[in-house]
């Protein structure tokens, strides 16, 4: 695959999770790793999609392992 430079809006063709700055700024998450901070900001996307499409469970969360693509004992 060949990626080449971006140009004008070229960038808003892509999807981005975003991430709190505290994760990052803030020196009492300096102990978490990258993968660490990166699933939360994939367990904060999956969570904005399920209240856009309001799914929720009994306790008012949904998150599913498979489409994060790791194991449940991972989470």
């Amino acid at each position: 695959m060949r990626f080449g430079y971006f140009y004008g809006t070229d960038g808003e063709r892509f999807r981005f999770y975003m991430m709190p700055r505290a994760l990052v700024e803030n020196p009492i998450f300096n102990s978490l790793s990258a993968e660490a901070k990166i699933l939360y900001a994939l367990l904060l996307d999956r969570m904005q999609l399920s209240v856009q499409n309001q799914w929720r469970d009994e306790e008012d969360r949904q998150v599913h392992s498979d489409q994060l693509r790791c194991s449940a004992c991972t989470l």
